[in-house]
């Protein structure tokens, strides 16, 4: 009986605080649209960069851009030189910063150097003025073919050669309102500017019909693309090299501790839920800034754990974090894991959509030959 009165008084309580967040979220609001007009009529400048994928949201946080940024990464590297700009959200540093064997996720923002991690093969830089960070990359390789612009949606002084925005499955935009009473940091008006939506997170089963209401519901041009895509988790992987981790597997005999400091964390959760015994699990902030005394916490309560086959287990976000504390003794470090994601396209959509991607890239190749 208590826990169901404490329930209802919360639920009171935030109905009560949404209303009072009202007004606040209003002005936001128009604040965001008087920005969008002034960039509309000229006041406000836009410089156009040829050569250059925009991934970017209308809400803070949460809908996939790393996985779908590596996606394209993944697309573009074979045939083309490809660079990544950010601005490094949460890094301890400023300007311009080109990735490299010395950077950390406290240098350069833990998607960047998860990204710079996975594909050191390409060019990953950071700078919280985009329009300086392209000429900068510009002049750094001339030979570049395009730079995939990460977070870049709602950064106006830069408009992109193509623009992808993205929206999660599980808090579309159309149902969204401004901060802080919702998630949007822009207007849903704003979704005329994509030249390609794509819905994220959706269930693998994603009936027809459900995809064909959320279309209609989006209220997209005719011109703009709409693509439906999913998360497929991969095997667990250790965090720290030559920290004597063991070949681990999701299975009901595995027992694991589930940390996530993602904006989302709950399909993260359910995940780890369904394939492994799954004995806590302990949501972060979003780009949680870990400390070894943190660290350290978590792997003493960690460490009550009666069970042979045991684990810590993370999101490939986090470890860019974690993998900064290589200090840490081995019998902490051998029992963090992380588990990586990617990207798949609904039905045969795949295909379509790579074609465009790379049909794009190929385009501007031809045209900086002619040049």
């Amino acid at each position: 009986m208590g826990r169901v009165f404490f329930i209802n008084c919360l639920k009171q309580y935030s109905l009560m605080l949404k209303h009072l967040l009202w007004p606040l979220a209003l002005l936001y609001g128009f604040a965001v649209k008087l920005r969008n007009a002034l960039f509309n009529i000229g006041i406000l400048k836009s410089v156009y960069f040829s050569k250059t994928i925009c991934v970017g949201n209308l809400t803070v946080g949460g809908t996939g851009k790393t996985p779908l940024t590596e996606h394209l990464i993944k697309l573009i590297k074979p045939t083309s030189k490809v660079a990544t700009l950010s601005r490094g959200y949460k890094r301890k540093t400023k300007g311009f910063i080109l990735a490299n064997e010395r950077c950390n996720a406290s240098t350069i923002g833990d998607e960047p150097y998860q990204i710079f991690s996975k594909f050191s093969d390409i060019t990953v830089a950071v700078d919280e003025n985009r329009v300086r960070g392209i000429n900068t990359l510009r002049d750094i390789n001339p030979q570049l073919d395009t730079i995939i612009l990460d977070d870049a949606f709602q950064h106006r002084y830069v408009k992109a050669g193509l623009n992808i925005l993205l929206t999660d499955y599980s808090n579309l935009i159309y149902s969204d309102f401004f901060l802080p009473v919702g998630r949007l940091r822009d207007s849903f008006s704003e979704r005329k500017r994509a030249d390609m939506v794509v819905v994220t997170k959706c269930p693998h089963n994603l009936s027809i019909e459900k995809q064909s209401e959320i279309k209609s519901k989006l209220r997209l041009k005719q011109n703009q693309e709409i693509y439906f895509s999913a998360i497929q988790y991969g095997n667990i992987q250790p965090i720290f090299n030559n920290s004597g981790a063991s070949n681990l597997s999701l299975s009901p005999n595995l027992t694991v501790v589930a940390v996530a400091g993602i904006a989302n964390p709950k399909p993260f959760f359910n995940y780890l839920s369904q394939h492994a015994n799954c004995n806590d699990t302990l949501p972060l902030t979003d780009h949680f800034n870990f400390t070894e005394k943190k660290i350290r916490t978590i792997f003493e309560q960690f460490s009550q754990i009666q069970h042979e086959s045991k684990a810590i287990i993370t999101t490939e976000k986090d470890a860019s974090r974690l993998r900064g504390f290589s200090d840490l003794p081995n019998e902490i470090k051998g029992y963090f894991y992380y588990l990586p994601i990617e990207v798949v396209f609904l039905g045969t959509s795949n295909e379509e959509f790579n074609h465009k991607i790379q049909s794009y890239v190929r385009e501007n190749k031809a045209d900086k030959s002619l040049h």
